[in-house]
């Protein structure tokens, strides 16, 4: 089966106050489907992530958090 996205090599931080670690995500039908080494994986679309940050499902972009920077 064919992911949608499927983001490489990020540094993941996933809200449960654990370290942040790399890992590849997976997404399908809008949803995060995998976290983890995916190699192999078939996806529509690729981003590579290495040496970036990712914030998976518990930042809300939309809200105004730069106004408290």
């Amino acid at each position: 089966m064919t992911a949608d996205l499927l983001i490489t090599g990020a540094r993941v931080t996933d809200g449960t106050g654990l370290p942040a670690f790399t890992a590849d995500v997976e997404v399908r039908d809008g949803r995060i489907s995998a976290v983890g080494r995916r190699g192999g994986t078939a996806a529509r679309r690729t981003i590579d992530a290495d040496g970036l940050d990712l914030v998976p499902g518990f930042v809300d972009i939309h809200t105004h958090y730069d106004a408290q920077l």
